[in-house]
């Protein structure tokens, strides 16, 4: 499978060596606005090649994202200390005016599958500005906030991240929603399991680990500037879904009608497999996370509709 990757900052170029180091693309190429930029990433990420499996990686323009099945949206200006996600969208809106349509004039059967932040109201303006079907313009979503919660509920209880079966709904972004009622270990409500391991998920632990999912963003922030490492390798995992045709569900972000909202992108459970998203499923819910997803997908639904197109 080709992978094209436009942004060759650290969003794009994580997800480029994620690739390599799966094995998920035969091909991968980097476009960027400054090329010895993109060929100075190409090149060291290449060097990584010997020791996973056999991809290309090579930077290019625009023209040589022909032919490709996937091509990740990772451009636009970075997240600043103390910018929300909604905060950057005036600013990577322009850029995406440009880029996509350079993409679908070279590549129009590609599945396009978005990073920039905010990534939810990005996404939903790369499946207009495309015209594309909503199943083939899909945004990295909660897929990262889902893995931190996976993350840090396995910490806490003491087992495998994988083991975890736990969602983070909504916006990629500060009305997020921690799926607590129907998070899982192994079989088990968390809540069970976490009695049994003499690990109580009391309303403290609860806080902790939201605020550790809630702003785990911010806080790496400020330590070294952006995240992605954690976005790199989730790109690489909805591009290994796609290759491998898995009917895996993720928690990515297409448009679709999210608890009467109509047309809005933001993130539930979505099965991906070859064609994209081919459908969708929304969790049972307390009446809490109910009503904090609906209230997450309403303040999208605002904010995109005031993008001017």
């Amino acid at each position: 499978m080709k992978v094209g990757i436009v942004g060759a900052g650290m969003v794009g170029s994580s997800a480029a060596f994620a690739l390599v180091m799966r094995g998920t693309a035969s091909r991968v190429v980097l476009v960027d606005i400054d090329d010895k930029r993109a060929r100075a990433e190409a090149e060291d990420i290449a060097h990584a090649v010997p020791f996973a499996g056999q991809t290309v990686v090579e930077a290019g323009t625009y023209e040589d994202l022909e032919d490709s099945a996937v091509v990740i949206l990772a451009c636009g200006v970075g997240q600043k200390p103390g910018e929300t996600r909604l905060q950057l969208l005036g600013r990577n809106a322009e850029v995406f005016r440009s880029v996509v349509g350079e993409v679908m004039r070279v590549c129009p059967g590609a599945i396009l599958l978005v990073a920039s932040n905010p990534v939810d109201i990005m996404g939903q303006i790369t499946q207009r500005l495309s015209g594309l079907p909503a199943g083939r313009v899909i945004g990295s979503g909660t897929i990262l906030d889902t893995a931190r919660f996976r993350w840090l509920v396995g910490r806490h209880l003491g087992i495998a991240p994988r083991s975890v079966h736990a969602y983070v709904l909504g916006e990629h972004g500060d009305s997020e929603v921690l799926a607590w009622s129907n998070a899982r270990a192994g079989s088990v409500s968390v809540e069970s399991f976490a009695a049994q391991m003499g690990r109580p998920l009391t309303a403290e632990v609860r806080e902790r680990i939201d605020a550790g999912v809630r702003r785990a963003a911010y806080t790496i922030i400020e330590g070294k500037g952006a995240t992605w490492y954690g976005i790199g390798a989730g790109l690489a995992r909805v591009v290994s879904a796609v290759r491998s045709d898995e009917q895996a569900v993720l928690t990515v972000s297409t448009v679709s009608d999210v608890l009467g909202v109509r047309e809005v992108a933001c993130s539930v459970p979505r099965v991906v497999g070859a064609g994209g998203v081919s459908a969708e499923l929304v969790p049972e819910l307390s009446t809490e996370e109910t009503e904090g997803l609906r209230a997450s997908a309403a303040l999208l639904k605002e904010t995109v509709e005031a993008v001017p197109l």
